[in-house]
């Protein structure tokens, strides 16, 4: 395809603002798809996006276009996610474009993720072309939103075009802007290939598939590839485009999108943001990469059986294949025995993980309380080490102090919500900024909080003050120093580490308490009492017993004399007595997500 023709292009926007009805209608309109095989979220392929209706990879598509012109064009478009958690794919996909169609809903207006994702698409250098959707709703204000995205990036109002990806009103006019607007890709198709992988997924039949932008050469079908980072060369067993589904191609050449199925068997040889060339004529250098993602909440994954550590760790390896932003490392604890230590870019991408792991891989896990990575310095050598887990944290006497990871917090709301966002960030120890005003009746609240605070349920409590109304968006601010102490759990007076955390100091009691009460509740009982406290270094801040059970040793006495009772309620106590030495507690799966729904009162 000559060069001039081509355009590749993104969809970007904040959650629930129509990407993917928007895809759909693009695929519909230029005859990608059959009226036969139309349905709802073409591109949303896994279950769990259906289910929970939100794009979670991104997935490119090629479709074939005949503009006004008459000229027939190629248009490679890459399905981005909204969601927060997710904006690293979003990074990625932009890498591979030249121009995003920045969807705005016109009952909303711009959001938090929408700016987050237009700074992404300002700083990748992509052209935009602005649209207002869901403008068949009757609360749809496009012409205020128009002028909303005007006063944001500074493209008339006029040229923002307003469309109904469901109904499909307007949105052939997307694709002649797009056309217009876009530019074609840059690059030489003599020069040796140069390809991005900007996304892969794993087949059992085809190997490790990655998904390439071609910015320089050409590639042909059955050369040998050489991966750049790790020099494994391979020869593909096809290469092809999407349309949506894999067709295989003779060749693709530079400014293309498509795959390689490289017939590789692990993720670790083929990774996202490698650079692909071919081994008869190899590329000097490798293009730029992407920023490797920084994994912000970490948990432990155990699985309930000790026998299925091998299958959790192969399903933790081929969905890191998919995911390139989860990590994991092995990891003991004395309570789950073996298991991993993950690392997640926030609480929503650990939700994800652990579902795929239960429906995909048929895996019974126990996930800990999810924490944050503390950086502490030690007393005497000034050394500063990394803490991922409250476990790993060293003696009170070689700890000089304690840091934590902040968030630069930016919440966007109607204005009337003012008092319940700065009463809520400011009970999660947040430090107010700033704020501004977009747009009237709209209102930015800048705030500083640590991450600790905002990763369990903050996003919900938002939500629930706000009726769904605010949105937020957050960036590391770096780490600060902050009075923390560890909070252990001991049930049948030994230590729980997966059920201990850190907290800041002055909340320990309050937390402590509310935990051993939430505890008690779920630990089952035993023969013996069983004491749960939580303390702080060696001092108890609270406690409570779970009461024995008691078997009815004088059910089998009906009369005689009383001593005969005595002797066998003494014999019983003996008995707890000594069950009480060597008796063994196990706790359940939900005494562990009691700590996740300690809910802030």
């Amino acid at each position: 395809m000559d060069q001039e023709k081509i355009r590749n292009f993104c969809i970007i926007a904040h959650i629930d603002h129509g990407k993917s009805t928007l895809a759909d209608r693009l695929l519909q309109i230029t005859g990608t798809i059959s009226e036969r095989e139309m349905q709802e979220q073409v591109l949303d392929t896994m279950d769990l996006e259906r289910e929970k209706g939100v794009t979670i990879k991104a997935s490119a598509v090629r479709m074939e276009y005949t503009a006004q012109d008459g000229q027939s064009y190629e248009m490679n478009l890459i399905d981005t996610p909204g969601h927060v958690d997710f904006a690293y794919e979003v990074s990625r996909a932009l890498q591979s474009c030249e121009g995003a169609i920045l969807v705005v809903d016109a009952t909303q207006g711009i959001e938090a993720q929408t700016l987050a994702n237009l700074y992404l698409a300002l700083e990748a250098d992509l052209e935009l072309v602005p649209v207002v959707n869901k403008i068949d709703l009757p609360a749809a204000l496009p012409a205020d939103v128009a002028t909303e995205v005007e006063n944001l990036i500074g493209i008339a109002a006029e040229e923002v075009i307003p469309i109904s990806a469901k109904t499909g009103v307007n949105v052939e006019q997307v694709l002649e802007a797009v056309v217009q607007r876009v530019p074609p890709p840059q690059g030489d198709a003599q020069v040796p290939l140069r390809a991005l992988v900007f996304d892969s997924h794993y087949d059992s039949y085809k190997g490790v598939i990655a998904y390439v932008r071609i910015f320089e050469g050409t590639i042909r079908d059955r050369e040998w590839i050489k991966i750049m980072s790790n020099d494994v060369t391979v020869e593909p067993i096809e290469i092809g485009v999407f349309r949506p589904g894999m067709k295989p191609v003779q060749e693709l050449t530079a400014g293309e999108v498509g795959y390689i199925a490289t017939g590789l068997k692990t993720v670790r040889e083929c990774r996202v943001g490698d650079t692909i060339t071919l081994r008869d004529n190899p590329a000097e250098k490798p293009l730029p990469g992407y920023r490797s993602a920084k994994p912000m909440v970490f948990a432990g994954f155990y699985p309930t059986e000790g026998e299925d550590y091998q299958l959790l760790k192969e399903a933790l390896e081929k969905l890191q294949l998919n995911d390139a932003s989860l990590v994991f490392e092995p990891e003991t604890s004395n309570a789950l025995n073996f298991g991993f230590r993950c690392g997640f870019l926030g609480l929503f991408h650990m939700e994800i993980i652990q579902e795929r792991l239960e429906r995909e891989y048929d895996l019974d896990i126990v996930a800990t309380a999810p924490s944050v990575r503390y950086e502490v310095v030690k007393a005497h050598t000034g050394e500063v080490v990394q803490i991922e887990s409250p476990a790993d944290l060293p003696d009170p006497g070689q700890i000089e102090e304690i840091r934590e990871p902040w968030m630069q917090v930016h919440i966007f709301t109607p204005d009337e919500f003012y008092g319940v966002i700065m009463e809520l960030a400011m009970g999660r120890r947040g430090e107010f900024m700033g704020q501004e005003y977009p747009a009237p009746g709209r209102i930015i609240l800048k705030f500083d909080i640590p991450l600790a605070e905002i990763v369990v349920d903050f996003y919900d409590k938002l939500k629930s003050a706000t009726r769904g109304y605010a949105s937020m968006d957050y960036e590391f601010a770096g780490y600060r120093a902050s009075d923390l102490v560890k909070l252990d759990i001991l049930v049948n007076k030994q230590p729980v580490d997966a059920l201990a955390m850190i907290v800041h100091k002055d909340d320990a009691f309050h937390r402590g308490q509310k935990l051993v009460t939430a505890l008690r509740k779920l630990i089952p009982r035993q023969l013996f009492e069983v004491p749960i406290q939580a303390a702080v270094g060696n001092k108890v801040v609270s406690r409570a017993n779970v009461k024995a059970l008691r078997k009815d040793v004088l059910a089998k006495c009906y009369g005689g004399d009383i001593t005969r009772k005595k002797k066998l309620l003494e014999k019983q106590k003996k008995g707890k007595r000594r069950m009480k030495m060597i008796g063994n507690v196990e706790v359940p799966q939900e005494a562990f997500m009691a700590v996740l729904k300690l809910d802030e009162d």
